[in-house]
């Protein structure tokens, strides 16, 4: 994780809601743990799954932002995220995140791949909140533009000639996601529930480049199910499912079991198991999932 990024996310921590709102206009009028947190590609949501929810604090005549710092530490890979979100008159937010992908084990120890995402996601209509006299949850549709960076030191693994994702096996090195997600709060049973259909093509959301040869769109399922223990601390599980593109790698279901914790209404972390599944398993632990430890935190209004 960079130093630089680590210390400009410190930098906002002295962010306050009254200098939010002195400066920024930004209202915060959301209730705790309800803005949601940023999922590993930048989305308002929860680690692994974009939710139908605005992220930040603003309500619909104000707006919100975020910064965040993710890392997810796996048997052979480790890979880290940061980004930002804006949410504006909870109806649009607008993300911007970056991937960098370690290969710290076996034959691809060294190896390095990045990405950017590029988020884009609209309330249709709905309260996944304030709505508790109905059953009709909030819903969004989202799009993420995910660009792949290239691969790194290849030669340090002894392939030198390798810097595509699409040496792999994949057709493109960039491709967009879309996504359809519905997202209620049950206040009463302490519940939020949400469930996401993503159309895409993306090998391992994308790090190991877009389809293949024989392979392109399909439907994916992702859920989350929470229990919001009380203003400032939540627990929960997802589960997403993801395409199985690629010859040189059998691509399995993502989940998580995570911890969230707001301490104050501008700063959030999120702990979690997860497990992606196996990667490249011809040359990394054979038969293994790789699993770990999830971290993140944001820092915003």
């Amino acid at each position: 994780m960079r130093w630089q990024h680590l210390l400009w996310v410190v930098g906002l921590l002295g962010t306050t809601p009254a200098f939010a709102q002195s400066w920024f206009g930004a209202d915060e009028g959301k209730l705790p743990l309800t803005a949601g947190f940023s999922d590993v590609e930048g989305a308002g949501g929860g680690g692994l799954v974009p939710w139908a929810t605005i992220t930040g604090y603003g309500t619909s005549d104000s707006w919100g932002a975020n910064a965040h710092l993710t890392t997810v530490q796996l048997k052979d890979f480790e890979l880290s995220a940061w980004g930002v979100a804006v949410g504006a008159f909870d109806r649009v937010e607008l993300s911007y995140t970056k991937h960098t992908l370690d290969a710290t084990g076996t034959a691809l120890d060294g190896l390095r791949v990045q990405q950017d995402v590029y988020g884009l996601k609209v309330k249709l209509f709905g309260d996944a909140v304030y709505n508790q006299d109905s059953f009709i949850p909030q819903v969004a549709v989202g799009a993420e533009y995910k660009r792949h960076d290239g691969i790194d030191d290849g030669g340090s693994v002894g392939l030198p000639g390798l810097v595509s994702p699409t040496q792999l096996g994949a057709k493109d090195d960039s491709s967009i996601d879309y996504y359809l997600a519905a997202t209620k709060v049950f206040l009463a049973q302490s519940m939020l529930v949400n469930l996401t259909a993503r159309y895409t093509e993306a090998n391992q959301f994308g790090l190991l480049g877009f389809g293949s040869a024989t392979e392109d769109y399909s439907v994916e399922i992702e859920t989350t199910v929470a229990y919001i223990l009380n203003r400032k601390l939540a627990f929960g599980a997802e589960y997403r499912s993801k395409p199985d593109n690629l010859a040189a790698d059998e691509e399995d279901a993502a989940w998580d079991v995570f911890v969230a914790w707001t301490p104050t209404r501008n700063i959030s972390l999120v702990a979690a198991y997860v497990n992606l599944g196996s990667i490249l398993a011809p040359v990394t632990t054979q038969d293994a999932d790789q699993d770990g430890l999830y971290a993140s935190l944001q820092v915003g209004f």
